[in-house]
């Protein structure tokens, strides 16, 4: 007897963009994505969309994105969050993955490129430019120092930091270690804390600058052997 595909888990993604031609742009792009859920959200609304996934995030007439992400953030602090389009050199997309964006794209990407940043984001790492990985990874090194202490690592951590760095999804991860996703998300949000981050991007880039669970030289190997063409992705960043 044959059995049938497994279903894929529908993806709800927000197109949250003060155009409305933007909502419909995207939705013809993505609509051989059988999985994917459109919707357009205006910002003061998102905060009643619970049920949302992933958010895509262009620009607000008069308004710098920045401030935006920030509003977003604040009516929805858990979503995660792809900004999108908007012009934004590297230093702006830079200063997004800080302010908490978990993705950017700009508008020269392929209808490819955009599937794999939101299927990344949504499975819970963060895709950026590489060359905004590499500047973010230069000012680190340079002395601004994004940590507020040295706690120690048990085993455990450094085999969850070994890996995060090396590129790895919470689920490869978890497998090898024996554990489950979720405890793999609570142990990434402990090395946070410990390192006194706010997320996992300046996690990784100072375990990386500072040689926490190995050489600088071994881990900006084992993450660049794991960068896709055009961006860093899984657990690097």
């Amino acid at each position: 007897m044959e059995t049938s595909p497994a279903k894929k888990t529908t993806v709800r993604i927000a197109v949250i963009d003060s155009d409305p031609l933007r909502f419909l742009g995207f939705r013809a792009l993505l609509s051989s994505e059988t999985d994917f859920e459109l919707r357009a959200v205006s910002l003061p609304e998102i905060g009643k969309n619970q049920e949302v996934d992933v958010g895509l995030l262009g620009s607000h007439s008069g308004r710098n994105i920045l401030e935006v992400l920030s509003t977003l953030k604040a009516l929805r602090p858990g979503l995660d969050v792809i900004v999108t389009g908007c012009n934004m050199d590297e230093a702006a997309m830079l200063e997004a993955i800080v302010a908490g964006a978990k993705g950017c794209v700009d508008e020269a990407a392929s209808v490819g490129e955009l599937v794999r940043a939101i299927r990344i984001v949504q499975a819970g790492s963060v895709w950026a430019p590489r060359r905004v990985l590499a500047m973010f990874v230069e000012q680190a090194s340079s002395g601004r120092d994004v940590s507020v202490g040295h706690r120690p690592f048990t085993r455990r951590e450094k085999e969850v930091l070994r890996m995060l760095v090396a590129g790895c999804s919470n689920k490869e991860i978890a497998a090898p270690l024996g554990i489950e996703e979720r405890t793999v998300k609570a142990h990434v949000a402990k090395l946070m804390r410990k390192v006194g981050v706010p997320n996992r991007v300046l996690l990784s880039v100072h375990v990386i600058t500072h040689s926490l669970v190995a050489s600088r030289e071994e881990l900006m190997r084992a993450a660049l052997q794991t960068a896709q063409p055009a961006a860093i992705t899984g657990q690097l960043i």
